[in-house]
């Protein structure tokens, strides 16, 4: 078990940032903050944009089952699959213990595992790596070039990722997010947004040809720089891949809590 007060801002980050990505990709997006769940479902083809996590601090067995229950219909009503997030230190000990039996008695299947993150950080010096230069997304050429980088990154068609970013606002203004370019070829991405007072880092990627390179590093580094430099923000948040679990320690941030990603069964 983490700082349980650390577990919350990471869920409660979540909730504030996916509502305002849900709602860029779609502004009659369902989000909606129900006891113990909050539904952010753009119902896009990019299905990191079709989220839904557990608000209940100090769930019991009983209370979790409800819960899952209800998200799995929630996420049936769907067209596109989606994700729940579910922070596992929001749990009681005796919910953790009965996660697995009750997930798949509601019908969900553990698909990865993530780790929620945060620190006092910031700012952070303007990064420099010697094989790359930086561009800030501003067009729609920038947004394909990121949202290709993540979708091969993840093991998504291009065209769901595509389907996620195109023709975004949000992302080539109100978002600090940065390519990293190698030889004039975007190779990496990070990007961070202001959620209540923080810089919450999202889709971080890099082409897998490019990886262990210290770029995915370098490019979240810029991100949190420019962040920063524009909001004044001394702390910042994000959720991490088994993969990025490793290098955001090196920036400054501490683990929190695990998280635990389900789809539903097919």
């Amino acid at each position: 078990m983490h700082d349980l007060a650390d577990s919350v801002e990471s869920m409660e980050q979540l909730a504030t940032a996916w509502r305002t990505v849900a709602l860029d990709r779609d502004p009659d997006a369902d989000v909606r903050d129900l006891p113990g769940i909050a539904v952010r479902w753009a119902d896009s083809r990019f299905a990191f944009w079709n989220c839904v996590t557990l608000t209940d601090v100090g769930a019991g067995p009983g209370l979790l089952e409800r819960r899952l229950k209800e998200t799995a219909e929630i996420m049936r009503s769907k067209s596109r699959p989606g994700f729940l997030w579910l922070f596992e230190d929001l749990l009681d000990d005796d919910a953790r213990a009965a996660l697995d039996t009750v997930a798949e008695q509601a019908g969900l299947a553990y698909a990865f595992p993530g780790t929620g993150m945060a620190g006092d950080l910031l700012p952070v010096p303007e990064p420099h790596h010697p094989d790359l230069t930086f561009e800030r997304v501003t067009t729609e050429k920038h947004l394909r070039a990121y949202a290709d980088l993540n979708s091969r990154a993840y093991g998504f068609p291009l065209d769901d990722g595509r389907d996620g970013l195109a023709g975004s606002a949000l992302w080539k203004d109100g978002i600090h997010a940065y390519l990293g370019l190698h030889d004039g070829t975007p190779v990496t991405c990070a990007a961070t947004l202001e959620a209540r007072g923080r810089l919450f880092v999202l889709l971080v990627a890099t082409d897998p040809e490019y990886q262990r390179r210290g770029y995915g590093e370098a490019v979240t580094r810029k991100a949190l720089h420019e962040g920063a430099r524009a909001t004044g923000a001394t702390r910042a948040t994000l959720h991490a891949t088994v993969a990025g679990a490793p290098v955001y320690p090196r920036i400054g941030f501490r683990p929190n809590s695990p998280i635990r990603f389900h789809g539903l069964m097919p």
